[in-house]
């Protein structure tokens, strides 16, 4: 089992920041893919950027160029900073982590999915 806990979200005006992290850990497993998500009322969930075991970054569109990640290897922790945000940057955001089991690159199977953290960005 997997636990994904997600932290640092608020509410800022536009052209603010925020710094989101996101906190994986499982007995069995010692890394993890992990992504954000978001997902807006009314709207379907979106990717927004995502780090793999390998140190590969990939970003949406909408977001490259406000948002970059960072991470706490040893403490499996994913922090998102978010600046320039807009109004439509509104949404709910959601880490998504896939374990792979320790001392290998065999992954653990599946995907685990964080309780959210609400974003809001006033005009």
């Amino acid at each position: 089992q997997v636990q994904v806990v997600e932290s640092g979200g608020g509410t800022v005006q536009a052209g603010g920041s925020l710094k989101l992290s996101c906190a994986a850990s499982g007995a069995t497993y010692c890394w993890y893919d992990m992504r954000w998500y978001r997902q807006a009322p009314g709207r379907e969930r979106e990717f927004v950027s995502g780090l793999d075991i390998g140190g590969v970054s990939e970003y949406a569109d909408s977001v490259k160029g406000r948002f970059t990640m960072s991470q706490n290897i040893e403490k499996n922790i994913l922090y998102l900073e978010m600046s320039s945000l807009k109004p439509e940057d509104t949404a709910m955001y959601y880490c998504n982590a896939a374990p792979y089991y320790c001392g290998t690159t065999i992954k653990g199977g599946g995907d685990y999915w964080g309780q959210g953290t609400q974003v809001t960005v006033s005009s």
